[in-house]
């Protein structure tokens, strides 16, 4: 059985052999969680079809939590075989515009040594549908009647999207269709830790879609000691494959970097960042977004292995040495909702 909320109108079209307007309305039936008999103008044999092939699965709602310090919302989602994921909704500048930060995989496989679910190991990969089941799980968090809507999405839940990147593909699309969940791609923003041939890939088939990237450290011994993806795919093929996005698209990528207390967020540090950035800006003509993260504990073995740095220190510093930087807000850290903190707890 296909699920339905993990298609477009065209895969259902040649899934089922609708029209493409049939298919349109049944995709719109479903998006708005009404029964396909909602789909008015589509033939009564069409949507026998769909029902015989077709089916609208869920994901369990296992946990609710609102943090007291901001009006971000975690969301702990259990699959059909009891992994248990985690997608957030987090609060834009402008009022009743929200984002929803979805994971990938159940797990992840990188172990980067700052982030939680880096520690759990990859389980598996998710499907187009319990991606895009996460942004309507999260859209069912607004106020009934109001006009709060879901503005954007960020692949930065757990995982590593590019590890699955035909399903975040092929979710992307289904987000961004009219009919379906209609989110401005121009929203939507893949946060990988550096898979190459997979950014090549995301620039040629989604060139609007902006492109996040977990530096950690442009010192490659630091980087490399804290991401284990830098000994497969050292920081200088990353940025060469990010040098062709950035030029195939026209899109500023954003490099994500969280200061860690005496391991990070030393003046070297910044400098060889600031460096990275200019002559980044030098090959392509776009300046990288830096954001400077806050360090959220992620509590492993009833300790934290790191300290946080000081970031408006390192922060001064890149401005120092010629960069701006934005200081990122993570919210929701009082509910494991931070970045870094996700580990599927439910």
């Amino acid at each position: 059985m296909l699920p339905l909320q993990g298609l477009t109108p065209d895969a259902l079209a040649q899934a089922c052999g609708l029209e493409p307007g049939e298919a349109r309305k049944v995709v719109a039936a479903v998006h708005r969680g009404e029964p396909l008999e909602a789909a008015r103008g589509v033939r009564r044999v069409a949507l026998d079809r769909v029902r015989a092939r077709c089916h609208v699965p869920a994901l369990e709602l296992r946990a609710v939590r609102r943090s007291a310090l901001d009006p971000f919302v975690k969301l702990a989602l259990a699959t059909h075989d009891g992994h248990v994921i985690e997608a957030v909704r987090i609060p834009l500048e402008r009022a009743g515009r929200f984002s929803a930060c979805v994971s990938s995989q159940a797990g992840c496989a990188l172990a980067c040594a700052f982030c939680a679910t880096g520690r759990l190991g990859l389980s598996r990969n998710l499907e187009t549908w319990e991606i895009v089941e996460q942004v309507r799980m999260v859209r069912a968090t607004l106020a009934p009647g109001s006009r709060d809507r879901v503005h954007g999405v960020v692949f930065q839940g757990m995982g590593e999207p590019l590890a699955n990147v035909d399903r975040v593909i092929e979710a992307i699309r289904v987000l961004c269709e009219p009919s379906a969940m209609a989110i401005d791609a121009r929203a939507m923003t893949v946060c990988t830790s550096g898979l190459p041939a997979a950014i090549r890939r995301l620039a040629r088939e989604l060139p609007r879609v902006r492109l996040g990237l977990s530096i950690a450290s442009a010192r490659p011994e630091v980087r490399r000691s804290l991401m284990p993806i830098d000994a497969a795919n050292p920081l200088d093929e990353v940025l060469d494959a990010a040098e062709e996005h950035a030029r195939t698209t026209g899109l500023a990528p954003m490099w994500a970097l969280t200061p860690l207390a005496g391991v990070n967020d030393t003046d070297d540090d910044a400098r060889a960042l600031a460096e990275r950035s200019k002559r980044f800006e030098a090959r392509t003509g776009v300046r990288p977004r830096v954001s400077v993260v806050p360090y959220n504990a992620i509590d492993v073995a009833g300790s934290d292995p790191f300290g946080r740095g000081d970031v408006a220190t390192f922060v001064a510093a890149l401005e120092a040495h010629g960069v701006r930087a934005h200081l990122r807000y993570s919210g929701g850290s009082d509910v494991a909702a931070a970045c870094g903190q996700l580990a599927g707890r439910a």
